[in-house]
């Protein structure tokens, strides 16, 4: 029953995680410093979805490095290092993998789905994408741990679920509901299985016992 709830390992696995996720804030801020003092914000256009434009598929990769104002930046952030923690704590190669998933799912979604004419940027969909993975992984990987973790999440952000309605024409709701489809998807696919460890560090360790 302890191991449900985490091992010293896996503690110390969300403290690397934790510092991990605040080291990202500040590149996000010093790109949007970049954009705004010398782009004039032409980075937003060149690397944003641009929905139905075949030049705006790069945006897929790099819309979710960039951000409208730093205030956009400002509002991403406590919830891009709270929910990015508890999914990279379960090891970096799910983080990435579901990161990937999540930012192709989200993007393509926005691509199709978004309206003519406009740009999106933004980590929502990320954001969106790591709160399904927490309030999904629980339940599939019946994990008491993950589920408190999701219940957790779910308390401080899971108002922001609506989000996924269409409620302000100047925010992507594609983005963040195609966000969070890409989020369940990652959850399920890349679940830890039986008798799997707790996070793919401990995996690495033991092969390096071997």
């Amino acid at each position: 029953m302890s191991q449900r709830f985490g091992t010293d390992a896996f503690y110390a696995a969300v403290g690397r995680a934790f510092v991990a996720m605040c080291a990202v804030v500040p590149v996000l801020f010093l790109i949007e410093l970049v954009d705004s003092r010398l782009m004039g914000g032409r980075l937003d256009v060149q690397g944003g979805i641009l929905p139905h434009e075949i030049a705006g598929l790069d945006g897929i990769v790099f819309a979710p490095l960039l951000h409208a104002n730093f205030a956009h930046v400002l509002a991403n952030s406590a919830p891009l290092i709270l929910m990015g923690t508890f999914v990279l704590a379960a090891g970096p190669r799910r983080f990435w993998l579901s990161t990937v998933l999540i930012a192709v799912i989200s993007g393509v979604g926005v691509w199709f789905t978004g309206e003519t004419g406009t740009v999106v940027v933004g980590a929502s969909g990320l954001i969106f994408g790591y709160l399904g993975v927490l309030l999904t992984r629980g339940v599939v990987e019946h994990s008491w741990w993950n589920i408190a973790v999701g219940l957790l999440i779910g308390l401080l952000y899971g108002w922001q679920l609506i989000g996924v309605l269409p409620t302000d024409e100047r925010i992507s709701w594609q983005g963040h509901l195609f966000g969070f489809i890409g989020g369940i998807v990652a959850a399920i696919a890349f679940r830890r299985r039986k008798g799997d460890p707790l996070t793919d560090e401990a995996d690495d360790d033991d092969d390096d016992l071997k």
